[in-house]
């Protein structure tokens, strides 16, 4: 089985529709697809809908957290989107991104980008506007080269001159209302340097005690050593182990399926999770 457990589509900041995901997904040869959208389930029902025989859907969110100062993402698997403390929280993260987005135009312009909300909300068409949008912006603009390029302190990397806060989840909270919607949790690329701070592997520790399931050990942006190392981490606190693309369609060079997880921690997955099943092929006709 090929499985990869972090994607993205045009509900959050991706390029592919839910429906284009999915059969991007069976065409790249995966068995099992997460969507992840940032803070949203909007993009499942269209998903399921399209779902190709023979790929299972996996549906989760992936949520804006912070811990001491320091930005944090939380993979959120097989909840019940309609538990009310749990939706709420999404809902308040999602109304802030409109405010903290124009915010940050505003604050290029004052670096002298001429860059415009219009041309911001046209890339994030109906998606939840994120800092992927306004760095497409900048790349249509030529002021950078890549969205990469556009994470850097100089621009929208954490604590960047362009850099504004949203409403965020402490993460403790987020492992909290995730169990009560009957969910699975995983810290989403926990040492992405190039991404800004990253949390040390002392509050790792204290999100494991709290009921983190697991961590994203194989990602573009690990390398081999860093890789080996959470790969320790994971067995001393009792931690599952995932890998995934974190695919964003042609936002991002990676492809679906570049990194998988295995088969063993995909069923631990499942058999914790209590709030949602996956969704089989041909239009998700009920649990696998």
């Amino acid at each position: 089985m090929r499985i990869d457990l972090h994607t993205h589509s045009t509900a959050s900041d991706g390029t592919d529709t839910p429906a284009e995901l999915v059969a991007n997904a069976a065409a790249a040869g995966l068995d099992v697809v997460a969507l992840t959208d940032h803070d949203t389930v909007r993009g499942h029902a269209a998903a399921a809908a399209a779902l190709p025989e023979g790929l299972t859907l996996v549906t989760g969110a992936e949520l804006s957290c912070r811990i001491d100062g320091v930005g944090l993402h939380m993979l959120a698997y097989l909840f019940d989107p309609d538990e009310p403390g749990f939706a709420r929280e999404r809902e308040l993260v999602r109304d802030d991104r409109v405010p903290r987005a124009r915010t940050m135009v505003r604050k290029l312009q004052e670096l002298g980008v001429p860059v415009e909300w219009e041309q911001v909300a046209r890339i994030a068409g109906d998606g939840s506007v994120g800092r992927p949008h306004i760095a497409t912006a900048l790349v249509e603009l030529g002021v950078v080269g890549t969205v990469s390029d556009a994470f850097t302190p100089e621009w929208l990397a954490d604590g960047g001159r362009a850099y504004a806060e949203k409403h965020e989840l402490d993460p403790f909270d987020a492992i909290r209302l995730v169990k009560a919607a009957g969910g699975v949790t995983v810290f989403a690329h926990p040492a992405a340097v190039k991404r800004g701070e990253v949390v040390p592997e002392s509050s790792i520790a204290l999100l494991a005690a709290a009921g983190l399931d697991g961590i994203e050990v194989d990602h573009m942006d690990h390398d081999e050593p860093t890789r080996a190392r959470l790969r320790g981490l994971a067995g001393d606190l009792g931690l599952l182990t995932t890998g995934s693309s974190d695919y964003h369609g042609s936002r991002k060079t990676v492809g679906l399926g570049e990194y998988t997880t295995d088969p063993e921690i995909y069923g631990e997955i499942t058999r914790r999770a209590t709030g949602a099943f996956p969704v089989p092929g041909a239009g998700g006709r009920g649990p696998a």
